[in-house]
Order: C-alpha cells, then structure tokens, then sequence
C-alpha cells in the first residue's frame, strides 16, 4: 500500500486477514508477512499497530471470544422455545468453526498468547471456557423453564458437549460434520438431562 493512503481501521483490518488466514491455512500459516500480505498493507503497519503477532493473535482470539459471547446471548434469549438439541447443535456448529479449531491449536501451542490471554480468560482454555459458559447459562436457563431436569448439571453438561464437539469437529480433516452428526452428539450427551414435553 503506498505510503500516505489512511486504512479506516488497521487493526480490524489486520484481525481480519489473520482469520482468513487461519480459514484457508489454519495455524502454520500466520506469519508477520503473510498477515500484511494478505491485508493489502505494508509490513510496517503491523508493527505500528500490535506489539508484535502474539498481541495481534491476543485481538484475534478476543474478538473471536466476543462472537462467541454475541451469539450465546442470542441462545440464552431462546431459552424456553423451539428445540433445545436444536439450539444447542447450531451454537456448536456456529462457534466450533474452522477458525475456532485453529484459535485453539494457537492457544494451546504458544505459551506466550496464553499469557496475555489470561487477562480475560483467568482460568481454562479461552475460547472453548467462554463457549462452555454460554451454554451452561442457556442450559440454566432451560433448567428454569422446565425443559431441563432439576437434577441436572448445566455446566457439566456444557463442558461434555463442548469437548465432545471439538473433538467431533477437530477429528475430521478436510471435511466439518454435518448438521445431523453434531445433532446425535448433542442427543446423546443430552438423553438423560432432558424432560419429555409435557411435564
């Protein structure tokens, strides 16, 4: 890009070609070089805006943290309607994306990321601990409306469904699972926690 054009938003803008990045190479192919390259800017912009790719990876796995956290309070909102294995297949399906899967891989590969990450996510795996928390709290709320047993642990549950889908969705090289494979996952974990309608 010649020197002197203004990019609107330069963080956003280098954010998002590290997702598309990690889309169509996953891990391995964020490099510094291949970030600015595939933004359009020159190297320099990089470092002018991030204290290096740790901190652009770090704005990366936050904004992917609030996508995640946006769509679960739409879930939370549907408590009480529709299918509950309905809602629950597509929040998995929704966040447990390509780039997910690669988030995850960084975080879990880079000690430094995991680091700065613990900022906003003290505990656990960020990402995979915020997706597991939106489902609790929808889970919860199910509880509340009658649809999920008293007995049942919505955050235990939500930890099973949310390893369970990250290894359906990780296991599969080349090729996501379709709706129907994450929908028998989600029945299976979910057969004994759910009240037949009615009651």
């Amino acid at each position: 890009m010649p020197t002197g054009v203004a990019l609107d938003d330069p963080r956003a803008q280098l954010v998002a070609a590290a997702e598309r990045l990690l889309a169509t190479g996953g891990a391995g192919a964020l490099t510094s070089r291949a970030v600015t390259d595939e933004a359009g800017v020159a190297k320099g912009v990089l470092h002018r805006h991030f204290a290096d790719v740790d901190d652009l990876l770090a704005a990366l796995v936050r904004a992917r943290i609030q996508q995640a956290a946006d769509l679960g309070e739409r879930l939370a909102a549907a408590s009480g309607s529709d299918d509950v294995v309905g809602h629950v297949t597509g929040y998995l399906t929704a966040t447990l994306d390509d780039v997910a899967l690669s988030v995850v891989a960084l975080v879990t590969a880079r000690d430094e990321l995991r680091r700065r990450l613990r900022e906003t996510t003290p505990e656990g795996l960020p990402l995979l601990t915020e997706i597991t928390e939106a489902l609790a709290t929808y889970l919860a709320g199910e509880q509340s409306s009658g649809r999920v047993a008293p007995g049942a642990e919505p955050r235990h549950l939500a930890m099973t469904l949310v390893g369970t889908g990250h290894l359906l969705f990780a296991g599969r090289l080349g090729a996501r699972p379709d709706d129907a494979a994450v929908r028998e996952v989600v029945e299976s974990t979910l057969v004994g926690a759910l009240q037949p309608p009615g009651r």
